[in-house]
């Protein structure tokens, strides 16, 4: 039995493939931030629920990550895996507590600074896992970092990709730097969730027009975050991306000097 951190495991994808790897015997704790969608989700695991626990933790601030990692380590002494299913979808000029733009918080520095806190405890397994779920975007495809991380005055269409690619860059950093541990980066693909509500109303409308015909369902998003985090014949770096075809996947390579500038960054802002 592994025990398995879902950030965002309280809806969606994340959900889907907690009841996976719940229905395999593994124990899972879920962070999410609506305390009634975690409980809904507990619900939802029936027979099995008592392998389950939920921590309601608002990822979106440095103060948010570190409380969250500070009382999942005070129940957990060992840790298997951490999947990161948290997500933002916002175009809208804002701004955290912390000053920084909430895509990029949550979207990827959360997934930093909370992997870094639970490293002791995920060096204590045999094979730790960290997986990253984003939009589809290979590691192959070139960035502007110049803006990262203030990214002011943010522009989607212009900003989306570092942010998106900080994650492929963490993955080679952990690999090279923790021994042992296997990290990868997996595409969500086109799901209707949650992450929609924050959408503009024009791609709220279009999902709904377009939804039965260019979405993948929720079983098929959350197929490879389920067989990447029980499966052990991987060499990570990997991004897969094809949602629910977990052969097809690339190695993760970067130049080593942009993924350390960016790892600078991300410690300096998070003191992690």
């Amino acid at each position: 039995m592994k025990t398995i951190v879902i950030a965002g495991g309280n809806s969606g994808i994340g959900l889907q493939a907690a009841r996976i790897l719940l229905a395999e015997g593994n124990r899972l704790v879920i962070l999410g931030r609506h305390l009634g969608k975690g409980e809904a989700a507990l619900a939802s695991f029936g027979a099995v629920a008592s392998r389950a626990s939920f921590l309601a933790a608002d990822l979106s601030t440095h103060d948010g990550v570190r409380d969250a990692a500070r009382r999942t380590l005070d129940e957990n002494e060992n840790i298997d895996a951490l999947v990161h299913t948290t997500g933002v979808l916002t175009m809208a000029e804002s701004r955290t507590a912390d000053g920084l733009h909430p895509f990029f918080a949550v979207n990827y520095l959360s997934r930093y600074h909370l992997t870094q806190l639970l490293l002791p405890a995920l060096r204590r397994a045999e094979r730790p896992v960290v997986l990253m779920m984003t939009a589809a975007v290979a590691p192959t495809e070139e960035a502007d970092f110049a803006r990262f991380p203030e990214f002011t005055s943010f522009n989607f269409n212009r900003d989306r990709k570092p942010v998106q690619l900080g994650n492929h860059h963490y993955a080679a950093h952990l690999t090279l730097n923790e021994p042992g541990l296997a990290a990868g980066v997996i595409n969500a693909g086109a799901v209707k969730t949650d992450i929609m509500r924050a959408a503009p109303w024009y791609m709220r409308a279009g999902a709904k027009v377009l939804g039965p015909i260019i979405f993948d369902s929720v079983e098929t998003a959350a197929h490879n975050v389920a067989e990447a985090t029980r499966r052990d014949d991987w060499q990570p770096p990997l991004y897969w991306g094809k949602p629910g075809r977990f052969e097809q996947h690339v190695p993760i390579t970067l130049d080593t000097a942009t993924t350390q500038a960016l790892m600078d960054t991300s410690r300096t802002l998070t003191g992690a």
